[in-house]
């Protein structure tokens, strides 16, 4: 499948590489999963789409691939510090619930707005709470290594020291001495030896109520080590793959990498990907700015800055138009035509089977699959895949009305090529297939209150329902038979 011309982007270069697995054959791949404590929102989807793209691919390549993806269900404090409350806990307090019904209730929300979306689900997905005693092991490796010390029951690990001997910032090529003189006091600093220095294992508090027991007293672990014992035990202390978005790059992702250099004196991954962020109308979507909304608003359209709501493969389709490095940025006009590009393939890939075959082939199948895999081992390349889809597109209709020829051998390469990209790796697939019945039933009575009007020579509401229709997207057609109907978009 072409699978040794693939190259990647990989983030600890910094340059397009030729992917090559430590173990022929075989992909490991860790993915930073969500802290569960709130409603999946449409960040992190864009990232858990890309990886399921990049996922796919790889299976199409022949590559047997274990993918791992966590839950983080303890451990990640509020701006992402070593100080204040767990994000879990807090909500837990707030709404005098479990903090694992907390976990229970948004892991569940996270799974089914994937399944909505037609993600496959990883391999494996580790929680951070069911690997208490590797994240304990692991603190305790580093600190035998001599780069962790303990302050008053809590275990820091030690920046200055490490990076001695390594590059601590030689994921995110950024200045050691500028990173030490911008970083501000934050309370709990008292306790470090340095202002760089994180915590791996937090002394809990009097009033916390997620804690485990460890060497140092009951605490609960630090966020980075999280990822680092998990892949470790599902991977291996070198893996293929991490990836995750840009925003964990200067301080997770760099920890990351400290803690497994500092615990098995090898970096954890040998290619690093990271998704782009999202903006709205131009704008990066944040809370405060008031246009973020979640994927459940966005399919329903109840948000303010939503004309309607769009469906889960829309959303998908117009995410695989932007390349997963670039910045996606949400606008109505942008959904709505990303809408109509996805219901016209969609009803192009039904003519394939039907397509008349000939001796002769006007149609280039062979440049179009060989433009199709460049593209995809470009770095994944979703938009020029799909544009070179629709060179696909327009070949399907062109055959179908006759102004072009095909043979059955290219038919049958091009019907395979089609269905491979739209649905296996691309992960399309055809939507509301189960509401025929409702929208039949539907149209059934907006034709019987048409009919009544034209009846009761009410022409000015049976023209109006007739353009109201189209505007929606439904093509209506008068004859001897009665009323008919097609969906344009």
């Amino acid at each position: 499948m072409q699978k040794q011309d693939l190259k990647i982007y990989n983030t600890l270069s910094r340059e397009l590489e030729k992917f090559e697995p430590i173990h022929e054959g075989h992909v490991g791949m860790y993915v930073c999963g969500p802290t569960v404590y709130n409603n999946a929102h449409l960040g992190n989807c864009r990232t858990y789409i890309s990886f399921d793209v990049i996922y796919r691919y790889l299976l199409h390549c022949g590559y047997k691939v274990r993918y791992v993806r966590n839950i983080t269900d303890a451990g990640h404090l509020e701006n992402d510090a070593d100080e204040g409350e767990d994000k879990i806990g807090k909500k837990a307090k707030l709404e005098q619930l479990e903090p694992m019904e907390i976990v229970q209730r948004y892991t569940l929300d996270f799974h089914h707005v994937l399944e909505l979306f037609n993600t496959i689900p990883p391999s494996i997905e580790p929680t951070a709470t069911g690997h208490i005693i590797e994240q304990i092991e692991m603190t305790k490796t580093i600190l035998e290594n001599g780069f962790a010390y303990e302050k008053n029951g809590t275990i820091y690990f030690d920046v200055e020291k490490f990076s001695k001997q390594n590059n601590y910032t030689i994921l995110s090529g950024r200045n050691l001495d500028e990173l030490l003189n911008n970083t501000r006091e934050l309370g709990g600093q008292e306790d470090k030896n340095g202002r760089l220095d994180f915590a791996l294992w937090i002394k809990a508090k009097p009033e916390s109520i997620m804690r485990w027991q460890s060497p140092w007293g009951d605490g609960f672990p630090g966020w980075h080590i999280e990822c680092s014992a998990m892949s470790s035990k599902y991977l291996g202390n070198e893996f293929d793959i991490h990836g995750g978005g840009m925003d964990l790059i200067p301080t997770h992702h760099t920890n990351e990498v400290a803690q497994n250099i500092a615990c098995h004196q090898k970096s954890p991954a040998r290619f690093w990907i990271h998704t782009n962020m999202l903006t709205v109308n131009g704008q990066k979507m944040s809370k405060s700015l008031g246009n973020s909304f979640l994927p459940l608003e966005l399919f329903s359209g109840n948000h303010k800055l939503l004309d309607k709501g769009y469906s889960p493969m829309t959303v998908r389709f117009f995410m695989l138009q932007a390349h997963y490095r670039s910045t996606l940025d949400f606008s109505n006009e942008a959904l709505q035509a990303a809408e109509k590009g996805f219901v016209r393939l969609m009803n192009t890939m039904k003519l394939i089977d039907g397509l008349k075959t000939s001796e002769q082939t006007t149609s280039n199948v062979k440049l179009l699959t060989s433009n199709i895999y460049d593209a995809m081992n470009s770095d994944f390349n979703s938009p020029i895949v799909l544009a070179h889809l629709f060179e696909g597109v327009r070949m399907i209709n062109a055959v179908h009305i006759g102004t072009e020829k095909i043979s059955i051998e290219d038919k049958n390469s091009l019907s395979k090529l089609m269905n491979d990209f739209v649905f296996d790796i691309l992960g399309l697939k055809e939507e509301n297939a189960v509401n025929t019945d409702k929208i039949d039933g539907l149209m059934q009575m907006i034709f019987h209150i048409r009919n009544n009007a034209k009846t009761n020579k009410d022409f000015k509401t049976s023209d109006e329902i007739r353009d109201e229709l189209k505007r929606l997207g439904f093509e209506i057609k008068d004859g001897k038979e009665g009323t008919s109907y097609t969906i344009t978009n």
